[in-house]
């Protein structure tokens, strides 16, 4: 299956991989993978209306993730497993052990010109798990990635922000011992070029 959010395809009777671009670098795209808080902000797709209830991540070799979906804590459905590998900002290998059928997951982040080129692929135990499992993997990931754009995008609006702001008190540091910083009355910090100290006089 191929569509302007990436493809899903079947690679071999028991394996399946998802490929997809997206605009920010790999530290974010592996960050909203294994930062609880923000996983939980875009995994579930809405559109399903089952809302994911809690998350816990422990992302290093041998740490466990446990995923609860429902509407009430009491009948929710579980997802649990452990990670094989866990490389920063690059890959992630992990087991689903909810169920016998259930696949291993591996998830590989390469940049791509500032942008990430994410392959998440899945190895089966079986062709039947696979043949019963494709069709809500095609069904659900691309609105599942819709929702990890959305997230990205504001992510990287505020690491932009964090960056100007410490460019500028950079700058400040360098200028404090030639410039005096005043403030103005109502607040706002103004820099009164006037004031820069003739720097051969020291």
């Amino acid at each position: 299956m191929t569509s302007s959010l990436g493809t899903v395809e079947r690679t071999s009777d028991r394996e399946l991989a998802v490929t997809r671009s997206f605009d920010a670098p790999p530290r974010l795209v592996f960050e909203a993978w294994t930062r609880p808080e923000l996983f939980m902000q875009w995994w579930a797709p809405k559109s399903m209306g089952v809302p994911l209830l809690s998350c816990e991540m422990d992302a290093r070799v041998g740490g466990g993730y446990r995923l609860e979906f429902g509407h009430d804590a009491a009948n929710a459905m579980a997802f649990f497993g452990k990670y094989l590998e866990a490389t920063p900002p690059s890959r992630l290998v992990w087991t689903n052990e909810e169920d016998a059928d259930a696949p291993v997951t591996t998830v590989t982040f390469a940049d791509d010109g500032g942008r990430t080129r994410l392959v998440l692929h899945e190895l089966y135990p079986t062709k039947a798990a696979l043949d019963e499992a494709f069709p809500g993997m095609a069904g659900a990931m691309p609105e599942q990635f819709g929702q990890l754009d959305a997230l990205l995008a504001g992510l990287g609006a505020s690491a932009g922000g964090r960056e100007i702001w410490l460019w500028l008190s950079r700058e400040i540091d360098l200028l404090s011992d030639k410039v005096r910083i005043w403030w103005r009355a109502d607040g706002r910090l103004c820099f009164p070029f006037a004031a820069i100290r003739d720097s051969n006089k020291r």
